[in-house]
């Protein structure tokens, strides 16, 4: 089999993917790696599979169960390969898969008992650790609320380490709108904040019910009015001299909360 070269054109159509306008054109997106791309054969995503030769003599399994579940599997020069690849080292294995988010309502409809709802969230590493938390403990799914990063860029995928694919992902550029579909579904909605009238580890009654949690943007927080409108406001106890949390430790905290109250129950 003669691998393709960067020239060829769905190597150039693959490439182009990269580029967020490309990604909402065409409703594709790139996953790299073998993460990614065991999670997205195992959902149905993948349309395509593009592999260099160390890649298969390194991946040799994943590209055979591939090619059984039908997938188009395609052998690539090196040269593509690294096109293809967003890392320093690329791994030579990347995955043309269909977009994973969903609607709102969809999302709603099926009763959700936990959401995380990042606002305004800004760095793709941070939004795909969050989707990847939200994966750990059992979260039914992530709202990307406001002008948030495309959960389909690479960088994104990346730090979901295949989480992307196991958590419905849904996205609504109005922040009003979220809030107010949240309280029609019967969803309590909760806000992360310093200064929160609720302590985190006095709220488990809280907890204990459908709930969304707000994540504030990484370098402003969450907006005070956007705040005020949340149900409750609740705050992490910080016990040593750290001033802060980051977004990503702050929600890792949080659901992890409700998760362990959901699952007692």
């Amino acid at each position: 089999m003669d691998a393709l070269s960067e020239r060829n054109p769905r190597v150039v159509s693959a490439v182009k993917l990269h580029r967020a306008p490309q990604r909402r054109k065409t409703g594709l997106f790139l996953a790299e790696g073998a993460n990614s791309v065991e999670a997205a054969l195992a959902t149905e995503r993948a349309e395509e599979l593009f592999y260099s030769l160390r890649a298969a003599e390194r991946e040799h399994e994943l590209v055979a169960t591939a090619a059984a579940l039908g997938v188009r599997t395609t052998l690539v020069a090196e040269r593509a390969a690294e096109l293809l690849g967003e890392t320093v080292t690329p791994p030579g294995l990347v995955a043309v898969c269909r977009a994973v988010d969903v609607p709102l309502p969809r999302v709603l409809a099926a009763a959700p008992r936990m959401l995380a709802v990042p606002v305004e969230i800004a760095d793709p590493g941070n939004a795909g650790t969050l989707i990847r938390v939200a994966d750990a403990v059992g979260a039914d799914a992530v709202v990307l609320a406001g002008d948030s990063v495309d959960p389909h860029n690479g960088k994104c995928v990346r730090a979901c380490a295949g989480s992307l694919f196991h958590v419905p992902i849904a996205r609504e550029r109005d922040v009003d709108a979220v809030l107010a579909a949240l309280r029609d579904a019967g969803v309590t909605v909760l806000a992360t904040t310093a200064r929160g009238e609720v302590d985190l580890d006095a709220a488990d009654e809280i907890l204990a019910g459908p709930v969304a949690w707000l994540f504030g943007n990484e370098a402003h927080g969450l907006d005070p009015g956007i705040a005020r409108r949340a149900d409750h406001r609740i705050r992490i106890p910080i016990h040593g001299r750290a001033e802060s949390l980051n977004l990503a430790a702050a929600a890792a905290i949080c659901l992890y909360a409700g998760a362990r109250v959901q699952h007692r129950r």
